[in-house]
Parts: structure tokens; C-alpha cells; sequence
């Protein structure tokens, strides 16, 4: 352990000289024959104690001590004084926080036991701030590991909230099931409003990983500055403002998930430092010179097409190649129509218990129109219109076709399309024979090229134009 220092003021140069012989061997020593030369050392030099006479020219050490105080609040204050003296520095101890006096003459092996404790209570003073310090950053942790849980609090993320059973969702929940419970990063693809932050919150929620956090972060929401404090943290000092160390996102995530949203929002410069915590799980903190390694599970989405973001230059090869390890593709609502009932159902529960009101459904013809729009906002654009549909209709009463928004019935008009109403399975007929007819209009009738526009076989569509009854010749 290193030696502590000691700080010695006398304005005898004898007893200086021998104060140092008897504690160099123990203490790194510290002389100063008065008060003032005693402060500038002390304003130089960090000291474990101070030991200073109390009649001293210029300032008695009582004074000198009291003085100390707002320059090294924690070394330790021991007054010697002589016998006739004691009385009055007695009163005096509190004025200068003096912990112990010494009288005149004192005792070698005394001294030595009196700053032997002299230092131990210094050591402890040091513990305890250091300790302190220590629980403070682990509370500001906790605060932020907080703020990031009560996100989640009331929610699950089941595979149950994730409504589909069209063949597009069938594959997509396929892949999920392959990859759920292993480390490797995920890229999720698909528009806007296809659910893929609620994937990635199913994939964790079902994993090992889901006793620890999941943190999301939209890429594309910040500047690059402040994106990087977001993920990686900083320490005190960084930049302005950063009164105070932070922990970033990959470090609150160890042994948990990252999702990274807009990951093609980012700066080429970001792309590095990602790509390294991702290749590497190793980062450093803004400001910070010390290395991190944690263990996260990644998982990235982006609504851009990145294999022509790399082609342009926007997006960096090995970062695409390491994303897309595992790519999954969240299909548009209009390639998953017979999914929207479920779908509405689901938020009409959803929102008719949020608000207490109850609902007693939608009608078969606002379903239809539902079924038929072009849902270019996807299953967020649906989710909001429903709830403002529940907001508006009566408690007890149907959704039907005025409560919903204007723009859904002046789309269904411009088509020329009529409302069908029925069963389910009624409307997903009406659906495939208008999805049939448009496809061999758009190929002139030709079989072939309408099954691959479908994605549908020949044989497939064969069967399905003699079960409508539809000829292809006449279009």
C-alpha cells in the first residue's frame, strides 16, 4: 500500500527535523514552519493528516487548522499544544474540526498510535466516499434500467399479439421458430407498420435472454451525436453538458437484446462503430479510453431495400453482411387481407377495454371496406383507425361504414368495386376473384404471367378459374 501523507507545521526547526526522523520511514512527510506556507502546500499537495502547534507567529494553529478546512475538508487535524494551553484549544476544537491534540512532551510510540488511527480514519473517510460514489452511479443506472422498464410494464409480448394465419405469416412465424433461442443477429425487413419492433420484442420475450432488457432505439431519430451517447454511453465531461457519466443502450442490454430500428438511417461513420459491437461486442463509451465487452443479441430492421443502399454507397458491405445473417421479411397488410378481421377484432378488444366502452363489433360491410383498402400505413394505420372508430361509435352499437374515416369509402368508390358482405370465407372469395380478374387484365389474359404475378403455380390457377367460373379468354 502506497504511504500516506503527513503534513507537519511547528515554527521550531528542531522539532520539525525531528517529527520527520520519527515517521519518514512510515509516511511520505510534508514540512512547513507556519500557517501560511502550510496552506500553499496544501493547495499543492493531498495529505491523510495534518499535525500542527498551536502557537505558531502569524496564525496559531487553531487558526490555521480552522482555515484548512476549506481546502482539505477530509485530512485528518491534530493540534499539539503545550500543558498550560490545553484549556483553551479544548474550546477550540470544534471551530477547527480538530479530531485529536497532543500535549507537550509527548511520546514517540504514542504519536506513532495516534496517527497510525490518525490514518486509518482517513482511509475509512476515503472507503466511505468512494462507496458512495460507487451507489450513486449504480442508482443512476438503476434510474435508467427503470425508465426502460416501465415501458414494458402491462405489456406482453406473446406470439399471441402477433395476429396472422395467412400463408405469409405462417412462413414468417417458420423462421422465427428456427432462429428464437440462439444468438444470431436478426434483420427484419418489411414497410412501415408491419410489426417489427413487435417481433422483436416476441423473439426476446420467448428466448433466454428474456429475464434481461430489451431496449429498442429508432436510428433514424436522432443526430449521430447523440445516437452514439444513446448506444454506447459517455463519461463525465464528453461533451458539453455531460455533467455526469452515462451508460448507453449496449451496455444496459449485457446479456439481453438490442433493437436497433431504421438501421439504414445511420451514418457511414456509425456503421463502424456498430459493425464492431456487433462483429466484436466490444465499444467504448463517447469520452470514454477504456474498452467494454458485453454479450447482446442484436436485432436490426429497416424498411429500405439495403442490397441497393450498399450499391449506392449509403450502407456499408460488411456491416449488410453481418446483418443479414438471418433476414426476415414482415409481409405489407395487402398481402395478408384474409389476416384483417382477426386484426380487428383484436383491436376493437383491445381499445373497447381501454376506454370501458363496450362495442358490439363491426358490420359486415365496414368489414368489407376494411378487407379492400390499400392499407399503405400497414397494421399501424389499421390499429389507429379502429381505435378512433371505437372512440366515435356508441357503447353497445356496431362499427358500421359512416364511423369510419371518409377516406376509406371514397377509395372504394374510385375502384368501382361494390361492398360485399357475408361470411368470412364470402369475403376472401370476393377477394381472390378480384385479385384473379385485375391480374389477367394486367397480362391480357395470359395465364402464365397472371400465376407468377400471383405467385400462384399454373396448375394453382387453373383450379381456382374453374372453381369462380372465370374465363380468361374474355380478358
Amino acid at each position: 500500500m502506497a504511504k500516506e501523507s503527513i503534513l507537519i507545521v511547528d515554527d521550531q526547526q528542531e522539532i520539525l527535523n525531528s517529527l520527520e526522523r520519527l515517521l519518514r520511514e512510515d509516511y511520505r512527510i510534508f514540512l512547513a514552519s507556519n500557517g501560511p506556507a502550510a496552506i500553499k502546500i496544501l493547495k499543492k499537495h493531498k495529505v491523510a493528516v495534518i499535525l500542527a502547534d498551536q502557537r505558531m507567529p502569524k496564525m496559531t494553529g487553531v487558526e490555521f487548522l480552522a482555515q484548512s478546512l476549506s481546502i482539505q475538508p477530509h485530512a485528518v487535524r491534530i493540534l499539539i499544544t503545550a500543558y498550560a494551553d490545553i484549556q483553551a484549544s479544548i474550546e477550540a476544537v470544534n471551530q477547527g474540526q480538530i479530531y485529536y491534540y497532543v500535549s507537550k512532551p509527548w511520546e514517540p510510540d504514542e504519536l506513532r498510535l495516534i496517527l497510525q488511527r490518525a490514518v486509518e480514519r482517513f482511509r475509512l473517510v476515503k472507503e466511505n466516499q468512494r462507496l458512495m460514489k460507487q451507489l450513486v452511479k449504480v442508482n443512476k443506472a438503476l434510474e435508467q434500467e427503470n425508465v426502460i422498464l416501465k415501458r414494458h410494464i402491462g405489456k406482453t409480448y406473446d406470439f399471441q399479439n402477433i395476429i396472422g394465419h395467412s400463408r405469409k405469416m405462417l412462413n414468417v412465424f417458420k423462421l422465427v421458430s428456427k432462429v428464437i433461442d440462439t444468438p444470431t443477429t436478426v434483420l427484419l425487413l418489411g414497410e412501415t407498420g408491419t410489426g417489427k419492433e413487435l417481433l422483436a420484442q416476441a423473439i426476446h420475450a420467448n428466448s433466454s435472454r428474456k429475464d434481461r432488457l430489451f431496449v429498442a432505439q429508432n436510428c433514424g431519430a436522432l443526430l449521430d451525436s447523440l445516437l452514439e451517447s444513446e448506444l454506447f454511453g459517455h463519461v463525465r465531461g464528453a461533451f458539453t453538458g455531460a455533467v455526469a457519466a452515462k451508460k448507453g443502450i449496449f451496455e444496459l442490454a449485457d446479456r439481453g437484446t438490442v433493437f436497433l430500428d431504421e438501421i439504414a438511417d445511420t451514418s457511414p461513420a456509425m456503421q463502424l462503430r456498430l459493425l464492431r459491437v456487433i462483429q466484436e461486442g466490444e465499444f467504448k463509451a463517447v469520452g470514454g479510453m477504456k474498452t467494454m465487452s458485453v454479450d447482446v443479441r442484436v436485432i436490426a430492421a429497416t424498411n429500405k431495400d439495403l442490397e441497393s443502399e450498399v450499391q449506392s454507397g449509403r450502407f456499408r458491405e460488411d456491416l449488410y453482411y453481418r446483418l443479414n445473417v438471418f433476414p426476415i421479411v414482415m409481409p405489407p397488410l395487402r398481402e395478408r387481407r384474409e389476416d384483417i378481421p382477426d386484426l380487428v377484432h383484436h383491436f376493437i378488444q383491445k381499445y373497447a377495454n381501454r376506454i370501458q366502452k363496450p362495442v358490439a363489433g363491426m358490420s359486415k360491410e365496414a368489414m368489407a371496406i376494411l378487407v379492400k383498402a390499400p392499407w399503405p400505413g400497414n397494421i399501424r394505420e389499421l390499429e389507429n383507425e379502429i381505435e378512433r372508430a371505437v372512440t366515435l361509435c356508441d357503447e353497445q352499437s356496431t362499427i358500421t361504414p359512416d364511423i369510419l374515416s371518409p377516406r376509406f369509402r371514397m377509395e372504394l368508390a374510385t375502384t368501382g368495386e361494390d361492398i360485399v358482405t357475408g361470411s368470412f370465407k364470402q369475403q376472401v372469395e370476393a377477394l381472390e376473384v378480384r385479385m384473379i380478374k385485375q391480374a389477367l387484365r394486367e397480362t391480357r389474359g395470359n395465364i402464365l404471367k397472371a400465376a407468377e404475378r400471383l405467385r400462384l403455380s399454373r396448375a394453382g390457377l387453373h383450379k381456382k378459374l374453374q372453381r369462380y367460373r372465370i374465363d380468361a379468354r374474355q380478358l
